[in-house]
């Protein structure tokens, strides 16, 4: 896969993602930890066809030999998967959007400190830009609306996603640039960590869940969340682990907001102003200027070789 690829394709998934606040919002009685209940036992309904089909017998295989790293990245799934949607019924799209920004700072840090990487000055710089972007685009919303002590809560339980993300996002890309290193290591399967995790979410939410107040048409909307904003997206997203670097995959991911606040304005009503459309032309402009550069360098340094 080429990177220009897998760039187009972490797109698509940052716009699947981002249709879970809108569709939240469509909701006639769940909540909180059914909502998170429900949207995980189908997503690993999904996960399970799917892993099934491309897999086959050997998916217990792979889950048996993964060890300690399958298992761990199972977990951050776990966390992504519950703590969003517990945060995003407890407080605004906006307040959890903001919160999970830091992603591409976390991992930026990891990668650093665990796998000691030398980040360019051009992916240290989009970072910095896609953060005050998005502080801007959203910070001055929530103290207009006196939204900041309000969602406090649901800001902190929110706070676990780009932990998650950024530790899942770092063991991925330690165990293929340890394979890639020494091929008689081998790297293990990481595409059933994403049915794991959602096992897992299902797992802890069932109790909180009870007794269940979900419609038909609440029953539809997560089955869509389930399969459409999870499963195919985050299966997605590990096969891109091996093509895009930790901080390039987190700040990718950073659309999610842009893609969010737009869905939330058409589909529900929430109009951005004038400082959310400003932020979200900083983050544009981030994430496009960091391409742009990282083409242009690995451009350069082709071409000698080219030549040679």
């Amino acid at each position: 896969m080429t990177h220009r690829r897998a760039v187009a394709l972490m797109i698509l998934c940052t716009l699947m993602w981002s249709i879970a606040g809108v569709v939240t919002r469509q909701l006639d009685a769940a909540r909180s930890f059914e909502v998170t209940f429900w949207r995980s036992l189908f997503n690993a309904g999904a996960l399970l066809v799917a892993l099934l089909a491309m897999r086959g017998a050997a998916l217990l295989d792979d889950i048996r030999r993964g060890g300690v790293a399958l298992w761990f990245s199972g977990l951050c799934w776990a966390v992504m998967y519950t703590n969003f949607m517990i945060a995003i019924t407890m407080t605004t799209v906006a307040t959890v959007l903001v919160t999970m920004a830091v992603a591409p700072l976390l991992t930026a840090l990891f990668a650093r400190g665990f796998l000691g990487h030398r980040l360019p000055a051009r992916t240290w710089a989009a970072i910095a830009l896609a953060g005050a972007g998005i502080a801007w685009m959203f910070g001055r919303q929530a103290l207009a609306a006196g939204a900041g002590g309000a969602s406090m809560t649901g800001a902190l339980v929110a706070l676990g996603v780009p932990i998650a993300a950024a530790a899942n996002w770092t063991l991925l890309q330690h165990l293929h640039q340890r394979h890639a290193a020494d091929p008689s290591i081998e790297e293990p399967q990481m595409l059933p960590a994403v049915l794991l995790g959602a096992l897992l979410s299902a797992a802890v939410t069932l109790p909180l869940a009870l007794p269940f107040s979900a419609t038909a048409h609440d029953l539809g909307w997560l089955a869509v969340l389930g399969v459409f904003q999870l499963a195919i997206p985050c299966l997605i997203v590990v096969r891109l682990s091996r093509v895009l670097s930790a901080p390039e995959l987190s700040l990718l991911a950073l659309l999610e907001v842009i893609f969010g606040v737009l869905l939330a304005w058409v589909g529900a009503g929430e109009a951005p102003g004038p400082a959310a459309l400003t932020g979200g032309a900083l983050v544009i402009a981030a994430l496009l200027g960091n391409q742009w550069l990282a083409l242009r360098a690995r451009a350069a340094v082709r071409a000698p070789l080219a030549q040679g």
